[in-house]
């Protein structure tokens, strides 16, 4: 059985820093892609950052870019979302998912396994 699990989440004043994570079990993660998609109150869910497989490829939706970076560690089965620079208008509930394939992905569709979400609140 495929869980993943994220953790890290909290409440952060404008302008500072906080990072996610996502531990997974039940398959071999390393050869896949790994995302982070958002949702805030009341919108649809977004992406928000994925990797590739070897870590080689990245890429980021327009609102986050420069600001937060997505990493994994294939050792630990783990993908990290380091934001920085946060706005009130990042908070949100932040899922990791995890790609069918071993490219990144910012589309659902992809999308084979989601965590349960850990919630990200910035107070301006």
């Amino acid at each position: 059985q495929v869980q993943l699990v994220e953790s890290g989440g909290g409440l952060v004043q404008a302008g500072g820093s906080l990072s996610v994570s996502c531990a997974a079990s039940g398959r071999t993660f390393s050869v896949y892609a790994w995302s982070w998609f958002r949702q805030a109150p009341g919108k649809e869910r977004e992406f928000v950052a994925s990797i590739s497989w070897n870590g080689g490829s990245t890429y980021y939706a327009d609102s986050v870019k420069g600001r937060f970076t997505i990493s994994r560690d294939d050792a630990k089965n783990t993908v990290y979302l380091q934001m920085n620079s946060l706005k009130p208008e990042d908070t949100a509930v932040y899922y990791c998912a995890a790609p069918s394939g071993t490219y990144i992905s910012d589309r659902e569709d992809d999308i084979d396994y989601w965590g349960q979400g850990t919630q990200v609140t910035v107070s301006s």
